[in-house]
């Protein structure tokens, strides 16, 4: 590890307590304002796209993001910047197997109107601490480009591969973000208290060597984020599914659990009021129980989870409980196009925009292992549009429509292996006012990967993106492009 690393990751760890905050140096804190994804400045929302797979400075999977951004056009028509450790000023140098760009959030952490990018970096071999201890960098945004950049936490032990997980949200109602990590079998917060921060651990479990799966959203409805997590295993060391709602306790300085549903596994939260009742509501997706005994159903209806199935709880006024009214849904549901198949992978990849601006939330849920045709695997991914009872009506129907290579307008032929619907994201790219959809397709031309912008959730003027379209450096190896994504 070159001599410069060893000295910001000591620092780092050496002050874990009570360190300073963690915005690169040389950002100021200013007043609240709503978050952004505009990383350089220009008043348009970009997309941060998460390449852990790219091969840098010749070393395979060292991993960088591509900030594609927005503009007139939307994204892919305006250029792109390709940020990794061999940029000036991020922390590190590009090594193999590091697989920066494994986790991405564009978020403006300080209310200063410019989005940071955070990125995990779980493959990454930190001094004294081991291989794969794994990282989270923040890199400020800046009219000019990428802005001054600093480590924000690194794993404390080998095979922590701190990063495979990263969230941000104002959890303590202090004005500035705390940014969530998620590890191996570990999930942590680093919270900003002032002038200080402080690192707690919020949950430590076996996770069966997945990332845990990060949302925020304000679940309980007292006006301050919370945070959700989603882990399980199967069998070792013994079967457990969980996912559990956080918020911050003043008094104790720490994260605390207040709602749980188990037994359940899932691949995908997304937090959204999607029936416009001024509560934020839970989707679940690609949920299926995992549990030794059958007991509760906590995905809803079996027969709703074959193909992967949507589960949903609903926020209730502060008066309330949250999750007591729930839905599921999945392609066998009146109103969804297509049909629910085993391996299809409903909801494996959501996200969340007023795509229709009715005043309610709609869900965009990836479908990765969707066959169109023949073509096994080729994906698809389908807009489900909130409504007065949320993405269910009184009669337990959808109001939905799905997208895929094949759909007339969407450029490209659906093949088998594109993943198209791995990863979607929302985000008003051109400031029109009207959300637009983007959804990546890593499997496309042979695992090298590419985007789609569906602008105003439409395939009407839809259009495709890739390393090759967007003048990046790649090699015939394969690179994934197109999961993660990040913006809004």
């Amino acid at each position: 590890m070159p001599h410069s690393r060893r000295i910001l990751t000591y620092a780092i760890a050496a002050t874990a307590a009570t360190a300073g905050a963690v915005l690169p140096p040389g950002a100021a804190a200013a007043a609240p304002r709503t978050a952004t994804s505009d990383f350089n400045g220009d008043g348009y929302a970009d997309l941060a796209v998460g390449v852990p797979e790219g091969t840098v400075a010749g070393q395979a999977k060292a991993g960088y993001v591509n900030v594609v951004w927005g503009g007139p056009k939307g994204v892919g028509a305006h250029g792109s910047i390709r940020v990794t450790q061999a940029t000036a000023e991020v922390p590190g140098t590009p090594e193999a197997g590091d697989r920066f760009g494994t986790s991405v959030a564009l978020t403006d952490l300080n209310g200063d109107g410019i989005a940071e990018l955070l990125a995990g970096v779980p493959g990454e071999d930190v001094t004294d601490r081991g291989a794969d201890a794994g990282m989270v960098i923040a890199v400020g945004g800046s009219k000019n480009g990428p802005g001054p950049a600093s480590t924000v936490l690194t794993g404390p032990s080998p095979s922590a591969a701190y990063g495979t997980s990263v969230a941000a949200a104002d959890l303590t109602d202090g004005g500035n973000k705390a940014i969530v990590i998620g590890g191996t079998d570990k999930v942590v917060a680093r919270v900003i208290q002032g002038e200080d921060s402080i690192v707690t651990t919020v949950v430590a479990a076996p996770m069966g060597g997945r990332a845990p799966v990060l949302a925020t959203g304000d679940f309980d409805s007292d006006g301050t984020a919370d945070l959700a997590v989603a882990y399980w295993t199967a069998g070792v060391p013994h079967t457990q599914s969980h996912v559990r709602l956080w918020k911050w306790d003043v008094d104790r300085s720490a994260m605390v659990n207040f709602w749980n549903t188990d037994n359940a596994g899932v691949t995908a939260l997304a937090a959204g009021d999607f029936d416009g009742d001024g509560h934020d509501d839970l989707a679940l997706g690609e949920c299926r129980e995992i549990a030794d005994e059958n007991i509760d159903d906590p995905c809803g209806p079996e027969r709703l989870a074959k193909g992967g199935g949507i589960h949903l709880h609903y926020g209730s006024p502060a008066s309330g409980s949250f999750g007591t009214r729930a839905q599921t849904l999945n392609q066998d549901t009146a109103g969804v196009p297509g049909a629910a198949e085993d391996g299809d992978r409903f909801g494996a990849a959501l996200a969340v925009a007023d795509v229709d601006r009715d005043g309610r939330d709609d869900l965009i849920a990836g479908t990765p292992g969707e066959a169109i045709g023949n073509a096994a695997g080729a994906g698809a991914a389908w807009l489900l549009r909130g409504g007065a009872r949320g993405l269910l009506d009184a009669g337990g129907a959808a109001t939905a429509v799905a997208w895929n290579q094949d759909t007339p307008g969407v450029p490209g032929v659906a093949e088998a292996g594109d993943t198209f619907g791995a990863a979607v994201a929302t985000g008003d790219y051109n400031a029109d006012g009207a959300p637009d959809v983007t959804v990546g397709s890593p499997g496309e031309n042979a695992s090298l990967g590419a985007a789609w912008l569906l602008p105003k959730g439409s395939a009407g003027g839809s259009a495709a993106f890739s390393p090759r379209t967007l003048d990046l450096p790649y090699l015939s190896t394969a690179q994934k492009y197109g999961k993660p994504l990040n913006s809004r």
